[in-house]
């Protein structure tokens, strides 16, 4: 190996060295063996020879260190989702938390995806989880700790949730509620806003004289705040939670002076007295965008009310029913029919010309 590289000894311990861009790297066998100081060499000249030199620091780098610079960027971005990486962190950890990064293939990934499977996750929260992954390898190749990343497809969504109440569905639903969550959710029904930003309402948002609140950039998920005039029902429950205003408490919505909390188990149990099934907290939202168009409200008003950023994401709440479907169906046949009774009514210089 005379000119690609040198074995010598410090101690009783081998170590290597081997020039990789103009650069000489020095690397311990952790052996006083020669034969695998040189197998060690070898290697490191393969990895040269093939363009891309692994290294110590590389072999070394843990899935756990990965995990970690994921979180601590999240933390110091301010990410609201860190809840949610922590999860998809769990999930990873089941799988590759003894593994380095270097033996996160793509291969691996692809196995990785077969057992999530098999345990019935559904592609949206595998797709969550590989984006947690791919996000922490870009950040070690940042960083300078691995020179590449595997490739890590994300899989086909077709999860997009159709759930959607009618008025009727909706008043049975609320009657079915704790006293403490009725205003709350007809808030959400009536506003399209997130649970999150409807917990999170505090009365330093709210201008009663000016019959308007604002949600605060700091609290909406798409860190944009935005207004909303309260009229109607919207300012009779602003109004009647005003009444029970707490001087302890901040928050518009409460439960005794506590902020809501996870109300699922009382939502299911109001939607089976309702005889409903299948429908979640967030159906009101998507509820609520269709509500705003069938209104006639413009669709750019809708968005702002509601605080959708993307059009992409507005459309696929704005969605077409069986109702829908129906009357487009009457609204064509009707056209259709009014064309063939003009077409009976012949012009009088035709029928001139046929008489």
């Amino acid at each position: 190996m005379r000119g690609m590289g040198r074995i010598f000894k410090r101690g009783s311990i081998y170590w290597i060295a081997y020039c990789y861009r103009g650069k000489e790297y020095r690397e311990s066998s952790r052996s006083d063996n020669e034969s695998r100081a040189r197998k060690l060499l070898k290697k490191r000249i393969g990895e040269i020879a093939n363009g891309h030199l692994i290294g110590p620091s590389e072999e070394r780098l843990s899935f756990e260190e990965l995990g970690k610079m994921l979180l601590t960027d999240y933390e110091i971005n301010g990410k609201r989702s860190v809840e949610s990486v922590r999860l998809s962190l769990r999930h990873l950890r089941s799988f590759f938390g003894l593994d380095r990064a270097i033996d996160i293939t793509a291969d691996r990934v692809a196995r990785y995806v077969r057992e999530r499977q098999k345990e019935g996750a559904a592609n949206g929260s595998i797709n969550r989880e590989l984006a947690a992954l791919k996000r922490a390898f870009t950040l070690a190749t940042r960083a300078g700790k691995l020179g590449s990343a595997p490739y890590i497809p994300l899989l086909e969504e077709n999860n997009s949730r159709r759930g959607f109440l009618d008025h009727g569905s909706f008043l049975a639903l609320r009657d079915g509620l704790p006293a403490y969550l009725k205003d709350p959710v007809t808030f959400l029904y009536l506003s399209g806003w997130r649970v999150s930003e409807m917990r999170t309402l505090e009365w330093r948002d709210v201008d009663l004289p000016a019959r308007e609140l604002c949600l605060r950039p700091d609290v909406s998920k798409n860190k944009d705040g935005w207004p909303l005039p309260l009229r109607g029902e919207l300012l009779e429950i602003i109004q009647r939670a005003h009444e029970k205003r707490r001087p302890d408490c901040p928050y518009v919505f409460h439960d005794g002076g506590q902020p809501i909390g996870d109300f699922r188990k009382a939502w299911n149990t109001a939607c089976k007295k309702a005889g409903l099934s299948g429908i979640i907290v967030h159906d009101l939202r998507r509820t609520a965008v269709r509500n705003m168009v069938r209104a006639g409200i413009p669709e750019r008003v809708a968005m702002e009310l509601s605080g959708h950023k993307t059009r992409r994401v507005f459309d696929r709440y704005n969605i077409v029913n069986d109702a829908d479907r129906a009357r487009a169906s009457e609204l064509l046949q009707s056209h259709l029919g009014s064309q063939s009774i003009a077409r009976k009514v012949a012009p009088l210089t035709e029928r001139h010309r046929t008489g």
